[in-house]
Protein backbone atom coordinates (compact mmCIF):
# COMPACT_ATOMS: atom_id res chain seq x y z
CA UNK A 1 0.00 0.00 0.00
CA UNK A 2 1.53 3.46 -0.69
CA UNK A 3 1.91 5.91 2.19
CA UNK A 4 -0.93 8.13 3.52
CA UNK A 5 -0.48 11.37 2.73
CA UNK A 6 -3.35 13.27 4.50
CA UNK A 7 -3.47 12.15 8.27
CA UNK A 8 -7.25 9.82 8.93
CA UNK A 9 -7.64 8.84 5.18
CA UNK A 10 -7.15 5.99 6.20
CA UNK A 11 -8.29 5.05 9.18
CA UNK A 12 -11.04 7.76 9.22
CA UNK A 13 -9.86 9.56 12.54
CA UNK A 14 -9.48 12.89 13.19
CA UNK A 15 -5.66 12.60 13.55
CA UNK A 16 -4.85 16.08 13.19
CA UNK A 17 -7.41 17.24 15.98
CA UNK A 18 -5.62 14.29 18.37
CA UNK A 19 -2.59 15.71 17.24
CA UNK A 20 -3.17 19.23 18.22
CA UNK A 21 -4.79 18.24 21.40
CA UNK A 22 -2.04 15.98 22.90
CA UNK A 23 0.85 18.46 21.62
CA UNK A 24 -1.36 21.19 23.63
CA UNK A 25 -1.44 18.87 27.16
CA UNK A 26 2.56 18.45 25.85
CA UNK A 27 3.04 22.90 25.75
CA UNK A 28 1.56 22.99 29.10
CA UNK A 29 5.07 23.10 31.22
CA UNK A 30 6.23 25.63 28.25
CA UNK A 31 3.07 27.66 29.20
CA UNK A 32 3.90 27.89 32.75
CA UNK A 33 7.59 29.17 32.28
CA UNK A 34 6.32 31.51 30.10
CA UNK A 35 4.19 32.92 32.72
CA UNK A 36 6.54 32.85 34.88
CA UNK A 37 9.05 34.15 33.11
CA UNK A 38 7.03 36.90 32.87
CA UNK A 39 6.18 37.73 36.50
CA UNK A 40 10.14 38.01 36.89
CA UNK A 41 10.23 40.00 34.07
CA UNK A 42 7.74 42.32 36.29
CA UNK A 43 9.73 41.88 39.53
CA UNK A 44 12.98 42.66 37.55
CA UNK A 45 11.54 45.94 36.78
CA UNK A 46 9.96 46.55 40.08
CA UNK A 47 13.40 46.32 41.52
CA UNK A 48 15.13 48.27 39.14
CA UNK A 49 12.86 51.22 40.18
CA UNK A 50 13.08 50.47 43.49
CA UNK A 51 16.78 50.83 42.98
CA UNK A 52 16.03 54.06 41.17
CA UNK A 53 14.24 55.54 43.87
CA UNK A 54 17.16 54.39 47.11
CA UNK A 55 19.40 56.12 44.70
CA UNK A 56 17.84 59.05 45.00
CA UNK A 57 16.67 58.59 48.59
CA UNK A 58 20.61 58.11 49.07
CA UNK A 59 21.69 61.06 47.30
CA UNK A 60 19.71 63.66 48.88
CA UNK A 61 20.46 62.19 52.30
CA UNK A 62 24.13 62.37 51.20
CA UNK A 63 22.87 66.32 50.08
CA UNK A 64 22.49 67.10 53.98
CA UNK A 65 25.66 65.57 55.09
CA UNK A 66 27.85 67.41 52.87
CA UNK A 67 29.58 69.97 54.25
CA UNK A 68 29.04 72.15 51.70
CA UNK A 69 25.36 72.60 52.37
CA UNK A 70 26.63 73.53 56.03
CA UNK A 71 28.73 76.25 55.26
CA UNK A 72 26.78 77.88 52.73
CA UNK A 73 25.60 81.52 53.74
CA UNK A 74 22.46 84.13 52.22
CA UNK A 75 23.15 87.72 51.79
CA UNK A 76 20.35 90.46 52.58
CA UNK A 77 20.13 93.80 51.86
CA UNK A 78 18.22 96.52 53.39
CA UNK A 79 17.91 98.21 50.12
CA UNK A 80 18.87 96.01 47.30
CA UNK A 81 18.03 98.74 44.37
CA UNK A 82 21.67 100.08 46.08
CA UNK A 83 23.40 97.74 47.39
CA UNK A 84 23.30 93.79 46.78
CA UNK A 85 25.51 90.74 47.33
CA UNK A 86 26.73 87.07 47.52
CA UNK A 87 29.03 85.05 48.92
CA UNK A 88 30.37 81.74 48.37
CA UNK A 89 31.66 78.84 50.19
CA UNK A 90 33.23 79.72 53.78
CA UNK A 91 32.16 83.38 53.75
CA UNK A 92 31.86 84.53 57.49
CA UNK A 93 27.94 85.84 59.34
CA UNK A 94 28.55 89.12 59.94
CA UNK A 95 26.93 92.84 59.06
CA UNK A 96 28.27 95.72 57.11
CA UNK A 97 26.98 99.55 56.56
CA UNK A 98 27.54 100.17 53.65
CA UNK A 99 27.40 103.77 52.27
CA UNK A 100 27.99 104.88 47.66
CA UNK A 101 29.43 108.16 46.96
CA UNK A 102 30.79 107.15 43.46
CA UNK A 103 30.07 104.38 40.89
CA UNK A 104 32.19 103.22 38.51
CA UNK A 105 32.56 104.68 34.94
CA UNK A 106 33.55 104.55 31.98
CA UNK A 107 35.23 107.88 29.97
CA UNK A 108 33.09 109.02 27.15
CA UNK A 109 33.71 111.97 24.85
CA UNK A 110 31.95 112.70 21.90
CA UNK A 111 32.41 115.19 18.61
CA UNK A 112 31.61 118.83 19.91
CA UNK A 113 29.93 119.72 16.33
CA UNK A 114 27.67 117.54 14.92
CA UNK A 115 28.00 116.58 11.38
CA UNK A 116 25.17 116.84 8.25
CA UNK A 117 25.15 112.83 8.29
CA UNK A 118 27.33 109.65 9.26
CA UNK A 119 28.32 109.74 5.52
CA UNK A 120 30.13 113.00 5.70
CA UNK A 121 33.54 113.17 4.83
CA UNK A 122 36.44 114.02 7.46
CA UNK A 123 39.48 113.52 5.99
CA UNK A 124 42.38 110.78 5.83
CA UNK A 125 45.28 110.17 8.24
CA UNK A 126 46.11 108.15 11.61
CA UNK A 127 43.79 107.97 14.91
CA UNK A 128 46.00 107.06 17.75
CA UNK A 129 44.19 105.83 20.78
CA UNK A 130 46.19 105.33 24.29
CA UNK A 131 44.46 103.70 27.44
CA UNK A 132 45.76 105.19 30.76
CA UNK A 133 44.60 106.98 33.93
CA UNK A 134 44.49 111.15 34.19
CA UNK A 135 44.96 112.39 36.91
CA UNK A 136 43.77 116.17 36.09
CA UNK A 137 45.43 117.24 33.04
CA UNK A 138 48.23 114.81 33.31
CA UNK A 139 47.93 111.50 31.73
CA UNK A 140 49.63 107.95 32.70
CA UNK A 141 49.29 105.73 29.73
CA UNK A 142 49.15 101.53 30.91
CA UNK A 143 50.03 100.32 27.51
CA UNK A 144 51.31 100.16 23.92
CA UNK A 145 49.11 103.39 21.88
CA UNK A 146 46.77 101.39 18.71
CA UNK A 147 47.28 103.05 15.85
CA UNK A 148 44.07 103.26 13.09
CA UNK A 149 45.00 104.39 9.85
CA UNK A 150 42.19 106.35 8.06
CA UNK A 151 43.02 105.91 4.02
CA UNK A 152 41.04 108.22 1.32
CA UNK A 153 38.24 105.97 0.98
CA UNK A 154 37.22 105.25 4.97
CA UNK A 155 36.88 109.04 5.54
CA UNK A 156 33.04 108.74 6.40
CA UNK A 157 31.82 109.38 9.71
CA UNK A 158 30.64 105.44 9.69
CA UNK A 159 33.50 103.87 8.27
CA UNK A 160 35.62 106.00 10.95
CA UNK A 161 33.47 104.44 13.40
CA UNK A 162 33.80 100.86 12.35
CA UNK A 163 37.58 101.84 11.99
CA UNK A 164 37.63 102.47 15.77
CA UNK A 165 35.35 99.08 16.38
CA UNK A 166 37.57 96.42 14.37
CA UNK A 167 40.85 97.80 15.96
CA UNK A 168 40.91 96.42 19.52
CA UNK A 169 41.82 99.15 21.38
CA UNK A 170 39.72 98.92 23.94
CA UNK A 171 37.23 101.65 23.10
CA UNK A 172 33.63 101.61 21.19
CA UNK A 173 32.65 104.06 18.90
CA UNK A 174 29.29 104.88 18.29
CA UNK A 175 27.33 107.22 15.96
CA UNK A 176 24.49 109.44 18.13
CA UNK A 177 22.17 111.28 15.44
CA UNK A 178 19.59 114.14 16.14
CA UNK A 179 18.08 116.91 15.30
CA UNK A 180 21.53 118.84 14.84
CA UNK A 181 23.21 115.85 12.75
CA UNK A 182 25.79 113.19 13.44
CA UNK A 183 27.69 113.09 16.38
CA UNK A 184 30.68 110.27 16.80
CA UNK A 185 30.98 109.35 20.35
CA UNK A 186 33.55 107.03 22.03
CA UNK A 187 33.64 104.93 25.52
CA UNK A 188 35.99 103.06 27.52
CA UNK A 189 35.05 99.58 27.03
CA UNK A 190 35.82 99.16 30.85
CA UNK A 191 34.77 100.98 33.87
CA UNK A 192 37.72 102.10 36.07
CA UNK A 193 39.90 105.31 36.17
CA UNK A 194 42.98 103.34 34.73
CA UNK A 195 40.66 102.88 31.69
CA UNK A 196 40.32 106.65 30.50
CA UNK A 197 42.03 107.54 27.42
CA UNK A 198 43.77 110.32 24.88
CA UNK A 199 43.07 109.97 21.33
CA UNK A 200 45.75 111.70 19.37
CA UNK A 201 44.46 112.52 15.59
CA UNK A 202 47.04 113.23 12.58
CA UNK A 203 46.06 114.28 9.20
CA UNK A 204 48.06 113.40 6.36
CA UNK A 205 47.70 117.13 5.09
CA UNK A 206 46.77 119.50 8.06
CA UNK A 207 45.45 122.53 7.78
CA UNK A 208 46.34 123.42 11.14
CA UNK A 209 42.70 124.11 11.99
CA UNK A 210 41.29 121.62 14.76
CA UNK A 211 37.72 122.10 14.21
CA UNK A 212 38.07 120.51 10.70
CA UNK A 213 38.98 117.11 9.08
CA UNK A 214 40.05 114.25 11.04
CA UNK A 215 41.46 116.72 13.92
CA UNK A 216 38.17 116.74 15.27
CA UNK A 217 38.43 113.36 16.95
CA UNK A 218 41.09 114.11 18.93
CA UNK A 219 41.24 114.24 22.75
CA UNK A 220 43.77 115.65 25.15
CA UNK A 221 42.81 117.20 28.43
CA UNK A 222 45.72 118.91 28.72
CA UNK A 223 45.16 120.85 25.96
CA UNK A 224 42.95 124.11 25.92
CA UNK A 225 40.32 123.55 23.35
CA UNK A 226 40.81 120.07 22.80
CA UNK A 227 38.30 119.28 19.81
CA UNK A 228 36.31 116.66 21.17
CA UNK A 229 34.23 117.34 24.63
CA UNK A 230 34.60 114.95 27.38
CA UNK A 231 31.01 113.74 28.65
CA UNK A 232 32.19 111.28 31.13
CA UNK A 233 35.29 110.82 33.28
CA UNK A 234 36.71 107.47 33.99
CA UNK A 235 36.49 106.60 37.72
CA UNK A 236 36.65 104.05 40.23
CA UNK A 237 33.59 102.83 42.41
CA UNK A 238 33.87 104.48 45.67
CA UNK A 239 32.27 103.28 48.50
CA UNK A 240 32.65 103.14 52.77
CA UNK A 241 32.27 99.53 54.45
CA UNK A 242 31.73 99.71 57.91
CA UNK A 243 33.52 103.20 57.79
CA UNK A 244 36.33 101.86 55.44
CA UNK A 245 36.98 103.57 52.43
CA UNK A 246 36.95 101.32 49.88
CA UNK A 247 37.77 101.73 45.76
CA UNK A 248 37.38 99.25 42.80
CA UNK A 249 37.54 100.01 38.95
CA UNK A 250 34.02 98.39 39.03
CA UNK A 251 30.96 97.94 40.45
CA UNK A 252 31.75 94.73 42.01
CA UNK A 253 33.26 94.92 45.31
CA UNK A 254 35.22 90.86 44.98
CA UNK A 255 36.37 90.14 48.13
CA UNK A 256 35.53 92.91 50.20
CA UNK A 257 35.60 90.28 53.47
CA UNK A 258 35.84 86.81 53.48
CA UNK A 259 34.18 85.16 50.16
CA UNK A 260 31.68 88.08 50.33
CA UNK A 261 31.21 90.40 47.07
CA UNK A 262 29.30 93.37 46.88
CA UNK A 263 27.43 95.04 44.25
CA UNK A 264 26.55 98.82 43.81
CA UNK A 265 24.05 99.88 41.84
CA UNK A 266 23.32 103.33 42.83
CA UNK A 267 24.90 106.17 44.58
CA UNK A 268 23.39 107.08 48.56
CA UNK A 269 24.91 108.70 51.65
CA UNK A 270 22.36 107.24 53.72
CA UNK A 271 24.14 103.53 54.66
CA UNK A 272 22.76 100.51 53.30
CA UNK A 273 22.94 97.14 55.78
CA UNK A 274 24.31 94.20 54.89
CA UNK A 275 23.74 90.96 56.81
CA UNK A 276 25.64 87.59 55.81
CA UNK A 277 24.00 84.62 57.68
CA UNK A 278 24.02 81.07 57.38
CA UNK A 279 21.59 79.94 54.98
CA UNK A 280 18.52 78.80 56.17
CA UNK A 281 16.21 78.29 53.36
CA UNK A 282 18.93 76.40 51.46
CA UNK A 283 19.04 73.58 54.75
CA UNK A 284 15.16 73.80 54.55
CA UNK A 285 15.33 72.78 50.85
CA UNK A 286 17.33 70.08 51.52
CA UNK A 287 15.47 68.52 54.15
CA UNK A 288 12.22 68.92 51.92
CA UNK A 289 14.22 67.13 49.14
CA UNK A 290 14.73 64.25 51.19
CA UNK A 291 11.95 63.96 52.70
CA UNK A 292 10.21 63.81 49.09
CA UNK A 293 12.80 61.14 48.27
CA UNK A 294 12.31 59.22 51.15
CA UNK A 295 8.54 59.29 50.70
CA UNK A 296 8.32 58.63 47.55
CA UNK A 297 10.50 55.12 48.11
CA UNK A 298 8.10 54.66 51.12
CA UNK A 299 5.20 54.52 48.70
CA UNK A 300 6.71 52.35 46.16
CA UNK A 301 7.31 49.59 48.71
CA UNK A 302 4.14 50.22 50.15
CA UNK A 303 2.39 49.46 46.53
CA UNK A 304 4.41 46.85 45.42
CA UNK A 305 4.14 44.62 47.93
CA UNK A 306 0.73 45.33 49.41
CA UNK A 307 -2.35 42.03 48.53
CA UNK A 308 -5.53 43.41 46.70
CA UNK A 309 -8.13 41.43 48.53
CA UNK A 310 -10.78 42.28 45.74
CA UNK A 311 -8.66 40.83 43.15
CA UNK A 312 -6.82 38.20 45.29
CA UNK A 313 -3.42 39.36 43.74
CA UNK A 314 -0.53 40.48 45.28
CA UNK A 315 1.78 43.25 44.26
CA UNK A 316 4.91 42.23 42.24
CA UNK A 317 7.42 42.29 45.28
CA UNK A 318 4.60 40.99 47.48
CA UNK A 319 6.10 38.59 49.67
CA UNK A 320 9.40 39.41 49.02
CA UNK A 321 12.25 39.54 51.60
CA UNK A 322 14.62 41.72 50.44
CA UNK A 323 11.86 44.39 49.78
CA UNK A 324 10.48 43.92 53.25
CA UNK A 325 14.09 43.85 55.01
CA UNK A 326 14.86 47.01 53.00
CA UNK A 327 11.58 48.42 54.19
CA UNK A 328 12.49 47.58 57.99
CA UNK A 329 15.60 48.92 58.10
CA UNK A 330 14.17 52.21 56.45
CA UNK A 331 12.18 52.44 59.71
CA UNK A 332 15.06 51.04 62.05
CA UNK A 333 17.48 54.29 60.74
CA UNK A 334 14.88 56.63 62.14
CA UNK A 335 13.71 54.29 65.40
CA UNK A 336 17.72 54.53 66.70
CA UNK A 337 17.98 57.56 68.52
CA UNK A 338 21.56 59.20 67.56
CA UNK A 339 24.28 60.44 70.28
CA UNK A 340 25.74 62.97 67.78
CA UNK A 341 24.04 65.97 69.23
CA UNK A 342 23.52 67.24 73.26
CA UNK A 343 20.66 69.06 72.28
CA UNK A 344 18.50 66.37 70.40
CA UNK A 345 18.78 62.46 70.09
CA UNK A 346 15.53 61.68 67.46
CA UNK A 347 14.38 63.26 64.24
CA UNK A 348 10.68 64.20 65.95
CA UNK A 349 12.66 66.40 68.29
CA UNK A 350 13.05 68.90 65.10
CA UNK A 351 9.55 68.50 63.82
CA UNK A 352 10.15 65.26 61.24
CA UNK A 353 8.00 62.50 61.83
CA UNK A 354 6.88 59.08 60.84
CA UNK A 355 3.02 58.79 59.69
CA UNK A 356 1.31 55.14 59.84
CA UNK A 357 1.85 54.87 56.83
CA UNK A 358 5.66 55.01 56.15
CA UNK A 359 5.63 58.37 54.95
CA UNK A 360 7.46 61.19 56.37
CA UNK A 361 5.77 64.64 57.24
CA UNK A 362 7.58 67.91 58.69
CA UNK A 363 6.11 70.32 61.06
CA UNK A 364 7.83 73.93 59.93
CA UNK A 365 7.69 75.74 63.13
CA UNK A 366 10.02 72.84 65.00
CA UNK A 367 12.45 72.99 61.86
CA UNK A 368 12.55 76.61 61.72
CA UNK A 369 13.40 76.26 65.87
CA UNK A 370 15.86 73.69 65.12
CA UNK A 371 17.91 76.10 63.29
CA UNK A 372 17.70 78.62 65.16
CA UNK A 373 20.83 76.51 66.79
CA UNK A 374 22.92 75.30 62.88
CA UNK A 375 25.54 73.22 64.32
CA UNK A 376 23.84 71.28 66.85
CA UNK A 377 21.16 70.16 63.68
CA UNK A 378 24.25 69.99 61.57
CA UNK A 379 25.47 67.35 64.17
CA UNK A 380 22.12 65.58 64.40
CA UNK A 381 21.64 64.90 60.44
CA UNK A 382 25.33 64.95 59.42
CA UNK A 383 27.58 63.80 61.47
CA UNK A 384 29.58 60.28 60.42
CA UNK A 385 30.46 58.52 63.84
CA UNK A 386 32.44 55.70 64.28
CA UNK A 387 29.39 53.97 64.44
CA UNK A 388 25.53 54.04 63.96
CA UNK A 389 25.11 55.18 67.48
CA UNK A 390 26.98 58.30 67.24
CA UNK A 391 26.36 58.92 63.47
CA UNK A 392 23.50 61.37 61.78
CA UNK A 393 20.47 60.43 60.58
CA UNK A 394 21.31 61.54 57.10
CA UNK A 395 24.68 59.85 57.26
CA UNK A 396 22.97 56.58 57.97
CA UNK A 397 20.33 56.90 55.06
CA UNK A 398 22.84 57.58 52.35
CA UNK A 399 25.45 54.69 53.85
CA UNK A 400 22.12 52.03 54.01
CA UNK A 401 21.75 53.48 50.08
CA UNK A 402 25.13 52.48 49.12
CA UNK A 403 24.75 49.56 51.17
CA UNK A 404 21.78 47.77 49.41
CA UNK A 405 22.88 49.37 45.77
CA UNK A 406 26.66 48.28 46.40
CA UNK A 407 27.89 45.36 44.55
CA UNK A 408 27.22 42.64 47.31
CA UNK A 409 24.11 44.87 48.38
CA UNK A 410 20.61 42.83 49.22
CA UNK A 411 19.03 45.05 46.28
CA UNK A 412 21.95 44.33 43.52
CA UNK A 413 21.97 40.77 44.53
CA UNK A 414 18.27 40.50 43.41
CA UNK A 415 18.63 42.03 40.38
CA UNK A 416 21.34 39.39 39.46
CA UNK A 417 19.29 36.47 40.87
CA UNK A 418 16.36 37.36 38.97
CA UNK A 419 18.29 38.28 35.77
CA UNK A 420 20.13 34.66 36.20
CA UNK A 421 16.32 33.45 36.32
CA UNK A 422 14.95 34.66 33.51
CA UNK A 423 18.10 33.33 31.55
CA UNK A 424 17.67 29.81 33.17
CA UNK A 425 14.23 30.16 32.17
CA UNK A 426 14.88 30.73 28.73
CA UNK A 427 17.11 27.94 28.23
CA UNK A 428 14.83 26.09 29.55
CA UNK A 429 12.31 26.59 26.92
CA UNK A 430 14.39 26.47 24.00
CA UNK A 431 15.08 22.68 25.42
CA UNK A 432 11.47 22.44 25.81
CA UNK A 433 10.52 23.63 21.91
CA UNK A 434 13.06 21.25 20.78
CA UNK A 435 11.88 18.02 22.60
CA UNK A 436 8.03 19.26 21.15
CA UNK A 437 9.25 19.41 17.72
CA UNK A 438 10.40 16.24 18.09
CA UNK A 439 7.07 14.74 20.23
CA UNK A 440 4.81 15.73 17.26
CA UNK A 441 7.49 14.29 14.89
CA UNK A 442 7.03 11.01 17.11
CA UNK A 443 2.98 11.59 16.85
CA UNK A 444 2.92 12.04 13.03
CA UNK A 445 4.68 9.17 12.84
CA UNK A 446 2.51 6.99 14.82
CA UNK A 447 -0.79 7.75 13.26
CA UNK A 448 0.95 7.74 9.78
CA UNK A 449 1.80 4.27 10.49
CA UNK A 450 -1.74 3.29 11.91
CA UNK A 451 -3.44 5.13 8.86
CA UNK A 452 -1.42 2.83 6.72
CA UNK A 453 -2.42 -0.43 8.92
CA UNK A 454 -5.59 0.95 8.78
CA UNK A 455 -5.70 1.14 4.98
CA UNK A 456 -4.67 -2.31 4.57
CA UNK A 457 -7.26 -3.78 6.76
CA UNK A 458 -10.05 -1.64 4.65
CA UNK A 459 -8.53 -3.31 1.79
CA UNK A 460 -8.62 -6.43 3.38
CA UNK A 461 -12.23 -6.80 4.37
CA UNK A 462 -13.43 -5.63 1.23
CA UNK A 463 -12.00 -8.45 -0.25
CA UNK A 464 -13.12 -10.86 1.84
CA UNK A 465 -16.65 -9.66 1.56
CA UNK A 466 -16.94 -9.90 -1.74
CA UNK A 467 -15.33 -13.43 -1.81
CA UNK A 468 -17.96 -14.53 0.54
CA UNK A 469 -20.05 -13.04 -1.96
CA UNK A 470 -19.58 -14.87 -4.17
CA UNK A 471 -19.99 -18.08 -2.47
CA UNK A 472 -23.04 -16.93 -1.80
Amino acid sequence: MPTISSLGVGSGLQSESIISALMSVERKPVELLTAETASIKTQLSSVGKLQSLVSAMSDKAGAISSVTLWGQTAVTSSDGTIVSGSTTTGATPGRYSVTVSQLASSQTVTTATALPSSSSQLGDGVLQIELGTWNGASFTGSGSPVSITIGSDDTSLASIRDKINDADAGVTATIVNDANGARLSIRSDATGAENGFKITATENVDDNDATTGLSVLGYDAAVVGTPMALNQSAGNAKAKVNGIDVESKTNTLTGVSDNLTLTLTKETATPVEVVVASDNEAVKAAISEFVTAFNELATYIKDQTKYNAATKTGGPLQGDRTTIGLQWQLRGVINQGSSASSTWSRLSEIGITMKQDGTLTTSTSALDDALANPEELRKLLATDGADTGASGFMDRFKDLGKAVLGEDGSLETLHTSLEAHIERNDDRQDQMEDRLVRTEARFRAQYEALDTSMAKLNALSSYVTQQLAALG
